[in-house]
Formats: C-alpha cells, structure tokens, sequence
C-alpha cells in the first residue's frame, strides 16, 4: 500500500492523509516493514539517477560546448553516500517529529512518525529524476515545484495525521520545517567533509 499512499499524495493529498492515518491507528506500522517495502526504494531514485546522469547523460557549463562527466568510481561514491545521507535525514526528521509530538499533547508512535516523514518528503526525493538529464534551471524548477508539494503535504497533513486542530497544526509543521533545514544545512556541512576527504567529484 505504500506507493499506493505516494500516488495518493500526489493526487489528492487531504483524503489520502486520512487514509493513512485510520491505517496507522488500526494496524500498528512496522518501522522495519516500512524501511523496507518502501523507503529503502524511493530514496535511491535520486542516488540511482544522479549517478546516470553524470556518467551517462553529462552536462555542459556556461559557454562551453564541450559534456562534461563523472567518472564511473567518483559518481558511484557521490551516489552511495548520497543515498545513506538522505535514509538519515529521514531518520533523524522522525525522530525530531516523534520527540516535538509531546509539546502538542500528542503521542504517535516512531513508526508513525517516519512515515509521516517520508511521505512528506517523497514528492522531493521523486523530484530527484530531473538528475537524469543534469541541468541548473531543470533542477531549480523541479526543485522549487517539489518543495512546495512537500511543505503543502507537511502543512495539510500534521493537523489530519497527527489530529489536532489546524492552528496548532501550523504551529508544528513550522516547528517540523525548521528542524528539517537544521538537518539540511548539517548533511550539506557532512557533505563538504566528505568531499574534502577525497569523495568529491572526479571529471572526465
């Protein structure tokens, strides 16, 4: 049922958050169920697509007519630690969003959180197949479209998934937004280390 809630999402987001919720509170979800049926899946696709993209595809810098590529090893690594980079962002976000529940009066279980999290997240992390074809202005269109899809599914989802009134459901998903970008700003800082360490970007 999971892809099926990510369609669901996409298409009409309000009556699919109720579903989701009357399925969380009936049938207790299984955090390693979940990981593994679903977010182990959707969070590779801009791994998977970055990696061809800058093997496969290539992209041209300004005023030069010449593509540019990754080399194989280099777009492999860049993938592989950008895949467990955003399983842990994930992670971490739900682990926020279950620690903040309790200042709303509210006691979702983990399991509920981080799929709360990651269906929140999914319209970016699909957002991630405009990095088949590397290009600046596709990649700040699809982002600025898949970012507002995510913070409208975080605002009209928190007060249905979390059933509290949509006042302080504001509240929260603002309180949610911020830890996000905490936790955006810290994976970038991780990334340059890494990068400075010897996994940046090798060109062809």
């Amino acid at each position: 049922m999971s892809m099926t809630h990510a369609l669901g999402l996409l298409a009409h987001p309000t009556r699919e958050w109720h579903t989701i919720r009357e399925e969380s509170c009936t049938e207790q979800p299984s955090i390693l169920n979940f990981i593994l049926t679903y977010l182990l899946f959707i969070t590779a696709i801009p791994a998977v697509c970055g990696y061809l993209g800058t093997t496969l595809t290539g992209w041209q810098l300004p005023g030069s007519p010449e593509t540019v590529y990754l080399t194989h090893t280099s777009a492999a690594i860049i993938a592989v630690l950008s895949y467990f980079a955003t399983l842990a962002a994930i992670l971490a976000t739900s682990g926020f969003v279950h620690w903040m529940a309790r200042t709303f009066d509210v006691s979702p279980s983990f399991a509920q959180c981080l799929t709360f999290t990651a269906y929140t997240a999914t319209p970016l992390l699909v957002g991630g197949l405009a990095a088949l074809s590397p290009s600046l202005w596709l990649a700040m269109i699809v982002g600025i479209i898949m970012i507002g899809w995510s913070a409208y599914l975080l605002y009209t989802g928190i007060p249905v998934f979390m059933n509290i009134p949509f006042e302080r459901g504001v509240i929260f998903a603002s309180s949610v937004l911020c830890v996000a970008l905490v936790v955006l700003v810290a994976t970038m800082a991780i990334s340059v280390t890494l990068w400075n360490l010897g996994a940046g970007p090798i060109y062809l």
